[in-house]
């Protein structure tokens, strides 16, 4: 594994080995390996509380913002503002995202998922 490690720092690594513990479950749940979308969209579902046979290419981008909304709501970005008439919950801005890198914005929204599957308790 020296090749993953290769010009990484310690914090990327730890993000790195939890983000492979995220997709591990995720894959062990529907038995194919996600990608960060994927597991947003997940997030989402579970955060929305419901499932449909099939979602509008709309409703698959309001999951993701519903997650987006969810797991950067402890840091201050966003707060729940209130579910409308069918189910599903909005938010409020409350300050803007910073402008980072790419691979910052990556990490920074790995970490931020990591942290909600140990708060729901689907990883250690």
């Amino acid at each position: 594994m020296a090749i993953l490690k290769k010009g990484k720092s310690e914090v990327e690594l730890k993000i790195q080995e939890r983000w492979f513990d995220v997709r591990r479950m995720v894959k062990s749940k529907f038995e194919k390996r996600p990608d960060i979308n994927a597991i947003l969209f997940l997030i989402g579902i579970n955060e929305l509380g419901f499932v449909k046979e099939v979602w509008e290419k709309e409703e698959k981008q309001d999951l993701m913002h519903v997650a987006l909304c969810t797991i950067f709501e402890k840091e201050g970005f966003y707060a729940f503002d209130y579910k409308d008439d069918e189910g599903w919950p909005h938010f409020k801005t409350i300050k803007a995202m910073p402008n980072m890198l790419l691979k910052e914005q990556e990490n920074t929204l790995k970490s931020k998922i990591i942290d909600y599957f140990i708060d729901k308790g689907y990883i250690d």
